[in-house]
């Protein structure tokens, strides 16, 4: 029996695969913050469940809809989640391929903060830029 986090997650993931923001909204506290590093037009801290979808929204929007985010493995206790990725999308001629980790903090069933780690920064703030 998965632990109710992985299962938070698992249904954070499939949400997000199927474009289904709403079912995101749910899982995310109102003071959520996420995490984007590096340097590229996305890279930044969003502050708030409005501006981490927001933030959701441009990723699809700049990639045409092609982002996709396969999951290799979740693993949650009561208060952390880690998922391991990897993360493809195409835009403007280029190509993401890459594997990535992504770090949670959980509460009350709940996603509070979330700190994405891209295996190849480089690489990824190439796409994005």
């Amino acid at each position: 029996m998965a632990h109710p986090n992985e299962d938070l997650l698992r249904r954070g993931y499939d949400a997000f695969g199927r474009g289904d923001m709403a079912a995101i909204s749910e899982l995310f506290a109102d003071d959520i913050v996420w995490h984007v590093p590096g340097n590229n037009p996305l890279a930044g801290d969003y502050k708030g469940r409005d501006e981490v979808l927001a933030y959701f929204g441009k990723s699809v929007e700049l990639t045409g809809g092609t982002l996709r985010v396969e999951v290799h493995d979740i693993l949650a206790n009561d208060e952390h989640g880690v998922a391991l990725t990897r993360d493809t999308a195409q835009r403007g001629g280029k190509s993401l391929d890459d594997h990535a980790v992504q770090v949670f903090h959980l509460r009350d069933g709940k996603a509070v903060e979330s700190w994405f780690h891209p295996g190849d920064q480089a690489a990824s703030d190439r796409f994005w830029s």
